[in-house]
C-alpha cells in the first residue's frame, strides 16, 4: 500500500496548508481534506492544488464541505449537516496520500468526537505542524502529548516561521520527537518559492522517512 501521512497542527492559521500542499508535491502524492469548513473563497483543497500544482485528479473531494466557516461540530449544526466520524476512512490509493485535518487536534467534529480520535483510531504517521512564535512550545508540547495519549503515531514537527533556535530545540527535547525541518515565511508564496524552500528546508531526509 502507498504511504498515507497526516498533516496536522497545533492550532488553525499556523500554516499547514501551505505545508502539505509542499509535501504532496514532492512525494507526487494525492491530497485529501476529510472536511472542509467554509466554502468563501479559496478552499484548502483548491490552494494545496495551486501551490503544488497537483493535477485535478490529485485533489480527492471532501467527505464534508460546510458552508460555515467554523468549528465542523458547529458548522454541521449551523447548515443542518450530521456528519458520522466513525465513518470516515482514508481512501485508497495508488500514490501516497497526504490528508490534512482542520486547525489542532483536539477540534471537535461532533460533541464527542475530535480530529485526534479519528488519527487515533486510523493509526497513520503523524506530522505536526508549529509555528514558531510566542506560546508555541506550550501549544505544541501539549498537541504532542495529546497525541501520546492516544498512540498517535508521531513522525515529528515541523516548524513554520521566523528562526527561533531555541524554540526548535526545546520543543523535540521536551516533546522526545524529530525536528523535521522548518518552512520560513515566504514572500512571494508562490509554487516555486515553496518548491525550492521545501527542498532546502527538509530535503531527501523527511522524504525518506515518510516513503519507509
Amino acid at each position: 500500500m502507498s504511504p498515507r501521512i497526516i498533516v496536522t497542527g497545533t492550532d488553525t492559521g499556523i500554516g499547514k496548508t501551505v505545508f502539505a500542499a509542499a509535501l504532496a508535491d514532492a512525494l507526487g502524492a494525492s491530497y485529501w481534506k476529510p472536511i472542509q469548513s467554509g466554502l468563501d473563497g479559496e478552499t484548502d483543497s483548491a490552494t494545496v492544488r495551486r501551490l503544488g500544482e497537483l493535477p485535478p485528479h490529485r485533489i480527492l473531494p471532501e467527505a464534508w464541505r460546510l458552508r460555515t466557516p467554523a468549528s465542523p461540530h458547529l458548522a454541521a449544526a449551523l447548515d443542518a449537516v450530521t456528519m458520522e466520524p466513525d465513518a470516515l476512512e482514508p481512501p485508497e490509493t495508488d500514490a501516497p496520500l497526504v490528508i490534512e485535518g482542520a486547525g489542532g487536534l483536539l477540534v471537535p467534529l461532533t460533541f464527542r468526537t475530535t480530529f485526534a480520535d479519528v488519527f487515533a483510531r486510523w493509526q497513520l504517521p503523524t506530522i505536526l505542524c508549529a509555528r514558531t512564535g510566542l506560546g508555541t512550545i506550550n501549544h505544541t508540547l501539549l498537541s504532542l502529548e495529546a497525541m501520546r495519549q492516544r498512540r498517535i503515531p508521531i513522525l515529528g514537527v515541523a516548524f513554520i516561521g521566523d528562526a527561533q533556535p531555541d524554540t526548535e530545540q526545546i520543543i523535540p527535547e521536551m516533546g522526545a520527537t524529530r525536528r523535521l525541518g522548518r518552512l520560513p515565511g515566504l514572500d512571494p508564496l508562490t509554487p516555486d518559492t515553496l518548491r525550492r524552500s521545501f527542498r532546502e528546508a527538509f530535503g531527501a531526509t523527511l522524504l525518506q522517512q515518510v516513503t519507509v
